[in-house]
């Protein structure tokens, strides 16, 4: 028996055309639910699309970027047209790019703010008005522990994320009363594309995985599919009474009381 309450719900995941978004698109899928891959990556939503389809799932890609205000709004009112209301929405799509602050510049903040934090309120302000006319929805931001204990290097992008925790403890408090749940999950190091393209700008790229798999408790990185379980349970009528909380999945790298 699978988590309860997912069957022909409508989910819509930002960045789920690789790494953690794609884990998550296939789990839902597999949990019956009509899946919604939203990605600036054409080819990559499609292949989750395909990936899903064949596993016996419903699926359907939608290319966006999720910083135009504008397109998001276009894009979820067609997926709402083709797949059904959206009764769930997973805020997973993210970039960097690792540098000290001292030696950024306001391109790069301008680049990372847009994605890491601008696109999430594009993607709520598109949806929370279709949730609360309902009176229902499940909501998780994919955020990091860079936004609870920094990380060095990414300052820019740890502001974002822990005011992506913010404002998802907000979002919960504001949305209560009309029955939408609003949580966060926040991953540690993840063997994704973006960890190696930040290994890679470093000198010492070769001693980073190392290091950290040296800092974890549980002595390695996560790979994207050890956050699709949380994320499903999240989303699921077996969490209805869990709103406002911020979960790390980081192999014991934070813990938080």
């Amino acid at each position: 028996m699978g988590l309860r309450g997912l069957t022909d719900q409508v989910a819509v995941v930002t960045g789920g055309g690789s790494g953690i978004g794609r884990a998550i698109c296939r789990r839902l899928g597999e949990e019956g639910c009509k899946v919604a891959i939203l990605d600036m990556n054409e080819a990559g939503a499609k292949d989750t699309a395909e990936l899903i389809v064949a596993d016996g799932g419903q699926a359907a890609a939608f290319t966006v970027d999720i910083t135009d205000h504008g397109a998001v709004a276009a894009v979820v009112a067609r997926v709402e047209d083709e797949l059904g209301p959206i009764a769930i929405l997973v805020n997973n799509a993210g970039w960097d790019r690792m540098i000290n602050f001292v030696d950024s510049d306001p391109a790069l903040w301008e680049k990372v703010i847009a994605i890491n934090l601008v696109g999430h309120l594009n993607m709520h302000h598109a949806v929370l008005p279709r949730m609360a006319s309902r009176k229902a929805g499940k909501i998780v931001n994919i955020a990091s522990d860079a936004g609870r204990v920094g990380s060095s290097g990414e300052a820019v992008y740890s502001a974002c994320k822990g005011g992506m925790i913010a404002f998802t403890k907000t979002i919960a408090r504001e949305h209560a009363k009309s029955g939408i749940r609003v949580n966060t999950v926040c991953p540690g190091p993840t063997q994704t594309p973006l960890l190696d393209d930040l290994a890679a700008s470093t000198p010492s790229a070769s001693k980073l995985i190392e290091r950290l798999e040296m800092a974890i408790p549980l002595r390695r990185v996560a790979q994207p599919e050890d956050y699709p379980g949380i994320v499903a349970l999240l989303v699921s009528s077996d969490a209805d009474y869990i709103t406002g909380q911020t979960i790390s999945v980081s192999g014991g790298l934070s813990m938080h009381g």
